[in-house]
């Protein structure tokens, strides 16, 4: 696998993530069931199986073909979490997107948008990517938490974007391109510079997302 740096800021860790974390991957998944299974991805057109392993081998695999990075959290060398960088494109696209989850214990330490800065910083300079977006149902406040503070752009409403816990779910659409911070994410984040109302969603926005989309048939 082409080599994934581990980073560092303060007591947050993120690092590839290795078959030997399946043991703890998979108790943090068990125990914290109820705090994640309401923004897991699931499969429209059946059950997904719960296999820790192969989950990882998938995003390895995924990884050696260059298309993502897959890391673990840690906070205080803890296993904390998980965040993926998905569907990366490179040329004149330049861009990849951000997932992640950690796990409740640990929630309001900063793990996450320590974690998401750092990605996204390797990514802009490392990779040399050059925009980054995350995707975050309506519902998610802790997760649209993470963008506010870090200052993600608002892009716009995704209707039924993403099969989530059994239904196709709205999304709220966040992005930062290299050009608008080359202080780097984490740095512009420290000194206070972020911008939260820059993650702001529209009135009209938030409205839509709450009512159901009609879906017209064919007769």
């Amino acid at each position: 696998m082409p080599t994934i740096p581990p980073l560092t800021s303060g007591d947050v860790t993120i690092r590839p993530i290795r078959l030997r974390d399946a043991r703890a991957l998979e108790r943090e998944l068990v125990e914290n069931r109820g705090w994640l299974q309401q923004w897991e991805a699931t499969n429209p057109h059946g059950p997904l199986s719960f296999d820790v392993r192969s989950s990882i081998r998938a995003l390895q695999t995924n990884a050696r073909s260059g298309l993502g990075l897959p890391y673990a959290m840690e906070y205080k060398g803890e296993f904390a979490g998980q965040l993926n960088v998905s569907s990366i494109s490179y040329g004149s696209l330049g861009c990849a997107t951000i997932g992640y989850w950690v796990s409740e214990r640990f929630a309001g330490k900063n793990v996450t948008p320590t974690a998401v800065a750092l990605a996204t910083d390797h990514c802009f300079f490392g990779l040399g990517l050059h925009r980054m977006e995350i995707c975050i149902r309506p519902e998610n406040i802790p997760s649209l938490r993470v963008v506010q503070k870090l200052g993600f752009r608002y892009e716009g409403l995704r209707r039924r974007y993403i099969h989530i816990n059994g239904d196709w779910r709205d999304h709220f659409c966040f992005a930062l391109t290299v050009d608008e911070l080359p202080q780097g994410v984490l740095l512009r984040w420290q000194n206070g510079e972020a911008r939260e109302e820059d993650a702001a969603v529209p009135a009209a926005d938030l409205a839509k997302a709450a009512m159901p989309l009609r879906i017209i048939t064919r007769r």
